[in-house]
């Protein structure tokens, strides 16, 4: 009896240690399990996390037409660095410009459930020169940039900021800041008003942006609300406005930036997309701050020379610099058909794609020793795109048509490349 209820004992007490050993081991592989998953998420995202701080890989290499190669380090200090305050920096530099670019900032957390940030920077560095950015738009990381290949109209700016961050309701998420520039454009231009001709100034900025997506879903998560169901349309609004007599700034002028973005599910996973972006600005603007409606084709001769590579939600046929405007409208409509199930690993994609834009411009003359038109006929291209046929590449076929048709008709195509690839 003492043997069998010894045998027992032992047989019990081994069946725990195994459950507990086996619940171990469980445990441990869920935990590299969700290392590895939030590794590759934050890699992702562009980072490569560190113990205390992410590598931004958004700094490591890119080419442009003004500084040719440009690769440099950057980061953000992470959460187990400090919860409440943040740290960020870069240095990049650009191999045919001979410059250094850099810039460093800091943020301190006010409250965590409402994401209320205070922050300050200061850079040194190149913008794309009629570009809009809303303050508000979440880091979108690419591993490739097909559209900054091709950009050559860049100014120079020396820039002090401070902001705040902060959401109102989880659906609405605003950031106001104030910006001190100093802007020396790389071109030759010279802005000519009252009687004064500038190829440098100053401007001190104001801007407030405001994000609603009415239809999202979020959730309360470590005390801080998450986006858990991407709901359409969503809405970005965006005022700016430069005032003369603050601190050293040269031009009065004012903004007002709006974008929708509506998507419709359809059957056999079909996907339809339509952005509308439009700007307004007033006042004594330079080039440096007008709207382009964001081209994507270099100024070559021959469709060959043109070949690159195609952006998301650029312009394919129009040319570099070929228009500005102080008022600007653009419509992109694109639809995706479900990918065609060829194989496990070779399914291509069909986009079919049409974009519009309308602008106009007043006091043409101000811009000086550059030349572009105006948009006030509507400027239109449609084609398709057919994606991830070979490593993420693929192919795109577009065509220029209607009121600013050219009268060679290789000047209205653009075939260049596609890049999809996703982490």
């Amino acid at each position: 009896m003492l043997k069998i209820s010894t045998f027992f004992f032992l047989f019990i007490f081994s069946s725990v240690l195994y459950s507990q050993n086996d619940s171990i081991n469980s445990s441990v592989k869920e935990k590299d399990t969700l290392k590895q998953s939030e590794f590759f998420k934050q890699l992702g995202n562009g980072y490569f996390p560190t113990k205390y701080f992410n590598f931004d890989l958004k700094y490591l290499v890119k080419y442009n037409q003004y500084e040719a190669l440009r690769t440099g380090l950057g980061g953000i200090t992470n959460d187990d660095f400090s919860e409440k305050l943040r740290l960020n920096t870069y240095l990049v530099y650009g191999f045919r410009d001979h410059r250094f670019k850099y810039s460093f900032g800091a943020g301190l957390r006010l409250n965590e459930k409402t994401n209320t940030w205070l922050n300050t920077s200061y850079t040194d560095d190149l913008q794309e020169s009629g570009s809009s950015v809303f303050l508000t738009d979440k880091r979108l990381f690419q591993l490739f940039e097909p559209r900054l290949l091709n950009i050559s109209l860049f100014h120079k700016h020396t820039t002090r900021a401070i902001s705040i961050e902060h959401q109102f309701s989880p659906k609405i998420q605003t950031e106001t800041q104030l910006a001190l520039s100093y802007i020396v454009p790389t071109y030759n231009y010279t802005f000519a008003i009252n009687d004064n001709n500038y190829d440098t100034f100053h401007l001190s900025i104001i801007k407030t942006s405001l994000e609603w997506n009415p239809f999202s879903k979020y959730e309360l998560v470590n005390n801080s609300y998450k986006e858990v169901k991407n709901g359409y349309p969503k809405f970005t609004f965006q005022y700016t406005k430069s005032i003369k007599g603050l601190s050293e700034n040269d031009f009065s002028f004012y903004k007002i930036d709006f974008r929708t973005i509506c998507q419709i599910k359809q059957a056999n996973n079909a996907l339809s997309e339509l952005i509308i972006v439009s700007g307004i600005t007033k006042g004594d603007t330079p080039l440096t701050h007008l709207y382009h409606a964001y081209p994507n084709n270099l100024n070559k001769e021959t469709i060959l020379q043109r070949f690159s590579v195609a952006g998301i939600t650029s312009f394919e046929t129009m040319f570099f610099n070929e228009f500005f405007s102080d008022r600007l409208v653009t419509a992109q409509l694109k639809h995706f058909f479900n990918p065609f199930n060829i194989s496990a690993r070779f399914k291509p994609q069909l986009v079919l794609i049409s974009r519009y834009a309308l602008g106009d411009i007043n006091n043409i003359e101000r811009h000086q020793n550059i030349t572009f038109n105006n948009l006030n006929k509507g400027y239109t291209e449609s084609g398709f795109e057919l994606n991830k046929l070979l490593f993420g590449f693929g192919l795109s076929f577009t065509y220029r048509y209607g009121a600013y048709h050219l009268p060679d008709i290789g000047d209205n195509v653009a075939f260049k490349f596609t890049f999809n690839l996703t982490l």
